[in-house]
């Protein structure tokens, strides 16, 4: 009998190592003080700031879902690490934290160093971007669990708040103004239903153009998930912002209530804003209803903010492309 290897079983270590080899130089790019240890390691290490007062660790994990799909078809994967990145750092940014650190889990059937280079390209671009350090990750190779060319990745971060600045919500009242800033696209939601427009009722293709667009399907699905930390990080110490939500896989339908109290509901004012054209257009070409599409899709509004009517003015101002989408009842 023939003697096996890990190769011959689908792993190969060497590839893995050129990965890893591939994405040091990445992860160091993104560097903070606060970082401890070195890539590498069997754990990431990172000092707090000491200057912070009474400090509160704030931690999400989160994937990119179907908007993978895109990514396979199109061979473009770094925008998927940009994705993944913004939209965990805009999970904890609602509860007042800026992001300290983020890890990743990279999954596939067999490994590809370049494709893995890619992912990790975006991610390390996106926490230069967002302030916080790529402390490390993990690459998974398991053959025969994924189909040839695909993978899965999913990102975990961690960020620091002061107590006092948590945002909770819990002041929320009646007559507070909603303010929205608007979304890049569809983000990382609702993949799965406008994948089934475009291509299986549609019957396109990634690269096909769209006239009502003006970009192909790809240029449109594949814009990636705007992070929001830029905008809001200078307003978190006014004070003066009561709840965030990030408006992700449930709309403003689901998300929005994850943050009042009880007893307070929303109200929007569909007249305060166009809908993105995208919107109109999968929605027309699926037959879709409103409901369904505001549970769906973002519907072109990627934050809202809740203030007080005393402070929403400065809000908005200092918010270029925010604007009052409703009110608190």
């Amino acid at each position: 009998m023939a003697e096996l290897d890990y190769r011959q079983s689908g792993v190969d270590i060497d590839a893995g190592n050129e990965a890893v080899r591939r994405i040091k130089t990445l992860a160091r790019g993104t560097y903070t003080p606060g970082v401890v240890s070195g890539v590498g390691s069997f754990g990431g290490l990172f000092a707090l700031d000491p200057s912070v007062p009474d400090p509160v660790l704030v931690a999400s994990a989160d994937g990119v879902g179907t908007k993978l799909k895109l990514a396979f078809m199109t061979g473009v994967h770094d925008t998927i690490g940009v994705d993944l990145v913004n939209h965990c750092v805009n999970d904890i940014l609602v509860q007042g934290a800026r992001p300290l650190f983020f890890l990743d889990y990279l999954a596939t059937g067999r490994l590809s160093p370049h494709v893995a280079e890619q992912i990790v390209r975006g991610m390390a671009a996106a926490c230069s971007a967002n302030g916080c350090a790529l402390l490390g990750g993990e690459t998974a190779e398991m053959p025969g669990f994924y189909q040839p060319g695909e993978y899965d990745v999913a990102g975990f971060i961690v960020g620091l708040v002061s107590r006092s600045r948590i945002i909770d919500g819990r002041g929320i009242a009646a007559g507070d103004v909603l303010i929205a800033l608007p979304s890049s696209g569809l983000h990382t939601n609702g993949y799965s239903l406008a994948r089934r427009i475009v291509f299986d009722v549609l019957g396109l293709r990634a690269d096909s153009h769209v006239p009502e667009l003006g970009e192909t399907v790809a240029e449109a699905l594949m814009r990636p998930h705007r992070s929001y930390l830029p905008d809001i990080a200078p307003l978190l110490d006014r004070g003066s912002i009561k709840g965030m939500a990030h408006i992700t896989g449930g709309g403003i339908t689901e998300n929005l209530p994850r943050i009042l109290p009880e007893g307070r509901h929303f109200s929007l004012d569909r007249k305060s804003w166009t809908v993105p054209p995208l919107f109109t257009w999968l929605q027309r070409a699926g037959g879709i209803d409103d409901e369904e599409m505001f549970r769906a899709l973002n519907m072109g509004v990627g934050l809202l903010i809740v203030a007080s009517p005393s402070d929403a003015s400065s809000l908005l101002s200092a918010l270029p492309d925010s604007w009052a989408i409703g009110t608190i009842r």
